[in-house]
């Protein structure tokens, strides 16, 4: 064999576009420091640890790499559309339970994969059209609302943890400067703006404490944290009924992925669907969540934030990511960072769910708009009006004491369900 073909036969094991070196160091670092705001809200939403959440997306990234072959430059972290389900789950079955169910949620992905394989990638869009998915990612978005307005007005459970008007006032900075960061930002500031929206809450709650004389801010957890300090990694369990309840959550992310290999194939105008085939990059995907979820972390799914930088940056080599991955590894071990995310003040992050759960719900209208004047027609009007009543509605189907399906997964099982079931009108 030549050098010449040896040559070749490395780039197609990894990618005709992998090139690993220091010189991606600084670039991956660039990426993880986009993806950041949004990988550790998820756990300081849902309960889970930061630590945990910034290891598995690394880990995740590198499995993804493994089974993708280092082709497709994307990196995976906490997914929003499981937060909702994680929090009712762990209220409901408590943590190592939620876990284990998000672990297995994981496998719907894997299944899809063999299935995309034995039938091609068509049949999944034809088992979960836009009449379905569009209004299954409407409800994540908007059954997250009352948590969002709870946050942002100091609300936690039945305690008020600070007066209401000072609360309302934090989450306004937060926002606005998410806001106005997202619309006027201009480079690599335009696709950080939960960052931005962060860091000015947090100096207005500073600021406001001095005015005040209250501290809105504690800083006890960074000071008794130690600098290296293993993540609390969580053992899981197995019950059937947070299983079933977890496993119909799994659809929109799954069709959502369709949507984010695409936007990478058309930034970098690779086929990925193709090379190296939606079936491996779902495989990677689900691979991914469940070892996430194995470890007590929150499930993966390829970031569209890193898809932006990736646009602004035209940095198209792969190796990125692994960076990325790494550093995301190595943060995950800083004690320090993990007690500094927990300071950060609740009406802060409520005023930033505000906006971001909203554009969930956003996602999902723009989803179901494909539809165009077919939404109109009753069986379309039929199947979305159903799903959002009973997503939002958070109706609860109990079958014994083991079996119970609620909010986001009834309304997404209803609809797969009606869709497949309903006739379609007769043309005239």
């Amino acid at each position: 064999m030549t050098a010449q073909t040896e040559n070749t036969a490395g780039a197609d094991a990894l990618g005709e576009d992998y090139k690993f070196g220091m010189g991606q160091a600084l670039v991956g670092a660039q990426m993880l420091f986009v993806a950041f705001g949004a990988l550790v809200l998820v756990p300081l939403l849902t309960g889970l640890d930061a630590s945990v959440a910034l290891f598995t997306a690394g880990v995740g990234t590198l499995i993804f790499q493994i089974v993708t072959k280092g082709q497709v430059p994307v990196f995976l972290a906490s997914s929003f559309a499981f937060i909702a389900p994680i929090i009712f789950a762990v209220q409901t079955w408590g943590l190592p339970a939620t876990t284990g169910a998000l672990a297995v949620s994981g496998l719907v992905y894997v299944v899809l994969s063999f299935a995309i394989r034995i039938f091609g990638a068509g049949f999944l869009q034809r088992l979960l059209p836009p009449v379905v998915v569009g209004p299954v990612i409407m409800v994540i978005g908007l059954s997250l609302a009352p948590v969002a307005v709870n946050m942002a007005t100091g609300l936690a459970g039945d305690t008020q943890i600070m007066p209401k008007s000072y609360a309302l006032l934090l989450a306004a900075v937060a926002l606005g400067a998410t806001m106005l960061t997202a619309i006027l930002g201009r480079g690599m500031m335009r696709i950080v703006p939960i960052i931005v929206g962060v860091i000015a809450g947090y100096v207005a709650a500073l600021v406001l404490g001095m005015v005040t004389g209250e501290s809105f801010v504690s800083t006890a957890s960074v000071s008794n944290a130690a600098w290296f300090a293993v993540p609390n990694f969580v053992t899981p369990e197995f019950q059937l009924a947070a299983i079933v309840f977890m496993l119909p959550v799994a659809i929109a992310p799954a069709i959502e992925h369709f949507g984010d290999i695409l936007a990478i194939g058309n930034v970098t105008k690779r086929d990925y669907m193709t090379k190296p085939g939606i079936q491996n990059t779902m495989l990677g995907d689900g691979l991914a969540t469940s070892v996430a979820g194995l470890l007590g972390g929150p499930p993966n799914t390829t970031y569209s934030e890193v898809t932006g930088a990736v646009t602004l940056t035209r940095a198209f080599n792969p190796a990125i990511m692994t960076w990325a991955a790494i550093f995301a590894i190595i943060l995950s071990f800083v004690g320090k960072l993990g007690g500094a995310l927990g300071t950060i003040p609740m009406p802060v992050m409520g005023g930033i769910m505000i906006l971001l759960f909203g554009m969930i719900a956003v996602v999902g209208l723009s989803v179901l708009s494909k539809l165009g004047e077919a939404l109109s027609e009753p069986r379309n009007m039929v199947i979305v009006s159903t799903i959002l009543v009973i997503g939002i509605g958070g109706l609860t189907l109990e079958l014994g004491d083991d079996f119970k399906l609620a909010g986001i997964g009834l309304a997404g099982i209803a609809g797969l369900v009606l869709n497949l079931i309903l006739p379609h009108q007769s043309k005239d």
